[in-house]
């Protein structure tokens, strides 16, 4: 029996955030052109990790609260990708710093979705 795979599609403003990301490495003064490149490699591993194994995410604590439970996300470092399993797609919505006010950015990114 083969395991079901899923398609991934990022949302324009998950592409909008990795090229935010790297261009905030590019600028950081600890960084080069390498660490902002690799890091994006990792961000794509994961992503294409999320073919075989979406449901493997947790529900983010703060849309749980909210009794919202079909939001999932799963971690990379400090960063947040933040998806939503459709049938057999999963849609990236969000990829953030969890540092971030994230209960202001999901109510105006996702939850505009939701309602």
């Amino acid at each position: 029996m083969t395991a079901r795979r899923y398609g991934v599609d990022l949302t324009q403003g998950a592409e909008d955030d990795l090229e935010e990301i790297h261009r905030y490495r590019l600028q950081a003064r600890d960084s080069d052109d390498a660490d902002a490149d690799a890091l994006i490699g990792e961000f794509l591993t994961v992503i294409d990790s999320l073919e075989a194994v979406p449901e493997r995410g947790a529900i983010p604590r703060e849309l749980e609260g909210l009794g919202i439970k079909e939001f999932r996300q799963v971690l990379l470092r400090q960063f947040r990708l933040i998806y939503r399993i459709i049938d057999s797609r999963v849609v990236i919505l969000v990829i953030a710093d969890g540092r971030r006010a994230m209960q202001t950015l999901l109510e105006r990114r996702l939850l505009a979705r939701v309602r």
